[in-house]
């Protein structure tokens, strides 16, 4: 199966690159999810098999399920060592930029570090609208993941035979936990074909599964209760819903960075539903609510989310965030349901 996704100019182009730099970092954005942990940490793996020496830098924390990982204890924090890792952006010679399509995903401060590095750049990404200037840019919105395109670019570059686990569990994380456990933007055979080959190095798929959704705390499982029996709101004409969680509601259930992680996907369990939205206070900043969407069939989450919520994302998996109350958010969403309602009210 043809799985190649660069011209022969840009192998030649990322070949060179790679050969004439010795500071490299890889990036990815805030509040950092499985696929940009895991290909952030199977891309360095990969420089490594090169004789390479690459800095994985990450805005802030990423949840617990995901420390597991092969290097993850090699990441480093930019909200955390912050001196260091401005050095390392002043100094760096190029920086792999994975899981995002804007500096402004990177947070303030290290969004602009970025910008003003003199390094050369190096995108990877699937999200749609790419804005970051860059020597190479690839970027394919149809892919399930980005570790997707990692592992394309590896096969590419002929790195697969020497391809260790150190790489094939990031990758094969990745990709799972972008389409919820293969669930939703994983129709493609190639994406079959991918997990065939990264079988052949040894990964345990279940035990990974395991890893990622079956790591959570007593209080998680408590939450999800919570929130399933008192929380959900439902709109059953327009087969959508929402829920909330306030800061009140995260400190009841001692709540640590995870614990919501595809809290909004359970209500799509539901017979007939087509949306599913989640509010979260910010557990620091006042009036900003987190925002997460997904959907099923063609009901597009992208579009609601970059007319409502100030975010994006893939077709039936997308985010933002609001500026407001928690209250007011609810307000946005009820409006967000009633100006698509023809749309959710569609058939398959």
């Amino acid at each position: 199966m043809n799985i190649d996704i660069l011209s022969a100019a840009e192998i030649q182009l990322l070949r060179s690159i790679i050969a004439e730099s010795t500071n490299i970092v890889i990036c990815c954005h805030q509040n950092p999810d499985g696929d940009a942990i895991g290909s952030s940490l199977a891309w360095a793996e990969y420089l490594r098999s090169l004789g390479k020496e690459p800095m994985v830098i990450v805005p802030d924390m990423y949840p617990d399920f995901l420390q597991w990982m092969p290097n993850s204890e090699k990441i480093v924090r930019f909200d955390k060592r912050k001196e260091l890792a401005q050095m390392v952006f002043r100094t760096a010679d190029v920086v792999f930029c994975l899981d995002f399509n804007s500096p402004v995903r990177l947070g303030e401060e290290m969004g602009l570090c970025l910008s003003q590095s003199p390094a050369r750049r190096v995108l990877v990404d699937h999200h749609l609208q790419p804005d970051v200037e860059a020597d190479l840019t690839i970027s394919h919105p149809e892919a399930s993941s980005t570790a997707e395109l990692v592992f394309r670019i590896i096969w590419q570059l002929g790195g697969f035979e020497q391809m260790n686990r150190k790489t094939a569990v990031p990758i094969y994380c990745g990709m799972m936990t972008d389409t919820g456990a293969f669930t939703y933007n994983s129709t493609r055979p190639e994406i079959y074909f991918i997990i065939s080959q990264l079988l052949t190095k040894g990964i345990d798929k279940d035990k990974i599964y395991r890893n990622v959704y079956n790591n959570y705390s007593e209080q998680r499982l408590r939450l999800i209760g919570y929130v399933l029996y008192q929380k959900l709101r439902v709109f059953p004409h327009q087969r959508a819903c929402y829920f909330t969680l306030s800061r009140q509601d995260l400190r009841r259930f001692s709540y640590i960075k995870g614990d919501a992680e595809g809290l909004v996907n359970m209500p799509l369990q539901v017979k007939g539903m087509r949306l599913s939205i989640s509010l979260r206070e910010d557990t620091d900043r006042d009036n900003l609510v987190w925002v997460s969407l997904r959907s099923v069939d063609s009901f597009p989450c992208n579009k609601m989310a970059a007319e409502f919520f100030n975010g994006g994302g893939h077709l039936n998996a997308a985010g933002g965030r609001l500026y407001c109350s928690l209250e007011q958010a609810e307000s946005i969403v009820q409006q967000a349901v009633r100006s698509y309602e023809k749309e959710l009210g569609e058939k398959a």
